[in-house]
């Protein structure tokens, strides 16, 4: 009985499908009701803000289009670059995308320096 449980709760933490195609920092879709005057509940879903955006790597010397929130567009900003947010940023937050992204960035640093 306790697996099946943890494997439920692995479940809802899990990020949504959508998430594993950008950088989403760890955002998902949020469930509640729409409360009017008359109190009558309606289920509801708040979606992440997601936009796509063209951002330059330093390290791969291209431009990279990714659909990211915007809390991710500042942290990039605050960071100083998609190459530094992606090498800083923990796996759980990068997703798959990001995942694959940072192993050519490491990649990439590797060459630089075996040159």
């Amino acid at each position: 009985m306790l697996s099946s449980t943890s494997s439920i709760v692995q479940l809802a933490k899990a990020p949504f499908k959508r998430a594993q195609r950008g950088l989403f920092g760890g955002k998902q879709i949020q469930f509640g009701n729409n409360v009017p005057f008359s109190k009558t509940k309606t289920r509801r879903t708040w979606l992440p803000n997601v936009q796509t955006k063209r951002l330059f790597s330093e390290t791969l010397n291209n431009w990279i289009r990714l659909n990211m929130t915007t809390s991710v567009i500042r942290t990039v900003d605050k960071k100083g670059g998609l190459d530094k947010y992606l090498l800083e940023t923990r796996d759980d937050l990068l997703g798959a995308k990001g995942v694959e992204l940072r192993g050519k960035i490491i990649e990439a640093l590797k060459l630089k320096q075996a040159k």
